[in-house]
Order: C-alpha cells, then structure tokens, then sequence
C-alpha cells in the first residue's frame, strides 16, 4: 500500500513539475513572439522605402498544374479503359519604373491549359490534347506625377487569345486620365477618355466604342508569398451591351528554392464574347436574347517564382 501512495505521489509531484515547467517555457516565449513582430514590423517598413526607391523593379512567378491518369479494366467506371489529363500553365510578370517626377508601369499575364480524354475502347475517340483555357494581356500605364499619390496618365492595354483564334477577337484600349496611388503596392487608374477597339472577322458582333477605362492593380510580396489581383474594366458610353470586364487573382507560396503552391483564379464578363458564342449554334440570337453567364477558370498547382 505504502508503494502505491508512493507511486502516485511521485506522478502527481512530476505532473506538476511538468504543468510549472510548461508554463515558465510560455511566459518566457511571450516576450520573443512581442521582439520577433517587432522586428518584422522594422523589415516591412524598410521593405516600403526601398519598394519607393526610384528605378526599376521587375518580378516575376508562374503555376503549373497538371493531373494525368490512366485506368485498365477499371469496371466500376463507365469507361472502364482510359487515359485522361488537364495541364495549365500561368505566369505573371512586372517592370515598374519608378522616377521623381513620372512613373512607367508594365505588367502581363498568360494562361494556357490543355485537356484530353481517350477512351480506350473506342477507336474512334480523339486521344489528343486539346486548348481549355487561353488568357493573354499586356498592359503598359505612364504617368506624369501631380503629387506623391496622383498623376497624369495615359494606358495602352491588349488582350487577347494565342493559341486560337489570334486577335479574333483582340481588344486594344488607349485612353488618358488621372491616376491614384494610395500605397505603394496599389495602382488605381481612371481614364474618362478611352477608346476599346475592338479586331474581329465577326463585324456583326464586334464593334469598337468610345467610353470609360477603370483599372485598380495590387501586386506584392512578402516574404514567400507573391500576391497580385487585377481589374480592368471597360464602360461603353455607346451601349453597355459593348462593355466588359475581366478580374484575375494569382496567389504564390514559396516552400523551397523557388518552387512552392499557386493559385489563379479568373472571371470575365464580355456580352460580345457571349453573342458570338450563342451565334455558333444558333445564328437568330442577340443580345436581348442570349444569357450571359459569368465567364469563370480556376488553376492550382505547382509555383515558381523567379
């Protein structure tokens, strides 16, 4: 009896050191979490001034996604033999010049993705990979500076598929205005004047129009994380039927040299994009007639950031 009253007082004395020495590692880790914000909050506001610096600042980083399979005898399936596999691909890239009295700002994007399904069993299947997805934009803003945090601007900006269809359609918008930066990372552009051309082989549907251009950028890093949303809008004075707009977000974490997770997701709306494709199945349609359903892609996958 006496060994077991010893037993359970010798646990109970170590479960009580154990609960002492934990809580002693907890307050002396408080003070070092405080010291460690600290000196982050000193990293950020030096990673700000020199971010200000004037010359240039580039950058760059891209995802690759991808996911191939392949199934034999696989019953329980509909199709029981197959191979089937999407690949995608997006990069973002920025040269930003930064001077006393102007600046000049350039970015692009690109997504490509391809996709096939081969159904073993039928001879007659396409086993070929086929384009899923096509985005390309480049734009290019300058801007003559009033005051810290506003300008004088004029933007040329394209967009457009390459891989099929090339500028058709293609959209090219020229316009000035003024220009807002609140904060570094953060471009807001509003241009009253702009003029969206608009190149396609389908002048039924495609039309050029003067109107009014809207873009707010946000491009960042910190630390092991590449950040970048953009929204460009396009407001016809003409009709709103001619109007668009397109808001893409890219994500990246870096986990080792270089190499990390990305995500991209994209939305659009273009009624003129929506026509044209309603047109192909149904040439009667127009614009009162057709839905125009939200335009959405989503990528994830593999990041690198150079």
């Amino acid at each position: 009896m006496k060994k077991i009253i010893a037993t359970i007082g010798l646990l109970f004395v170590c479960a009580f050191t154990y609960s002492q020495t934990e809580e002693e590692l907890t307050e002396e880790m408080a003070p070092k979490k405080d010291s460690i914000a600290a000196i982050q909050a000193r990293v950020d506001a030096l990673q700000a001034k020199i971010d200000a610096l004037p010359g240039w600042k580039k950058g760059a980083f891209g995802t690759i996604g991808a996911n191939l399979t392949s199934f034999n005898n696989w019953y329980a399936q509909g199709t029981p033999n197959n191979a089937a596999g999407n690949i995608g691909v997006t990069v973002n890239g920025f040269a930003n010049l930064n001077q006393e009295k102007f600046f000049w700002r350039n970015s692009g994007n690109i997504n490509l993705a391809w996709i096939k399904f081969d159904d073993k069993d039928n001879p007659n299947d396409d086993d070929s990979f086929k384009q899923a997805a096509d985005v390309f934009t480049i734009t290019s803003l300058y801007g003559r500076k009033l005051s810290e945090k506003f300008a004088l601007s004029g933007l040329g900006e394209y967009r457009t598929t390459i891989l099929d269809n090339f500028n058709d359609p293609g959209y090219l918008d020229l316009g000035v205005g003024a220009t807002w930066t609140p904060i570094t990372d953060l471009v807001v552009v509003i241009h009253p004047l702009n003029y969206n051309f608009v190149f396609s082989n389908n002048d039924a549907v495609f039309e050029s129009s003067l109107g009014a251009k809207i873009v707010a950028d946000y491009t960042r890093q910190i630390g092991a994380v590449n950040f970048k949303t953009n929204l460009s809008m396009f407001q016809s004075y003409k009709s709103g039927d001619l109007s668009n707009y397109t808001w893409i977000n890219s994500l990246g974490y870096t986990l080792w040299n270089g190499i990390g997770l990305g995500f991209e997701f994209g939305l659009r709306n273009n009624r003129q994009e929506a026509l044209n494709f309603a047109q192909a199945t149904d040439p009667g349609a127009t614009f009162d007639s057709i839905d125009n359903d939200l335009q959405t892609y989503v990528l994830f996958g593999l990041n690198y950031a150079f």
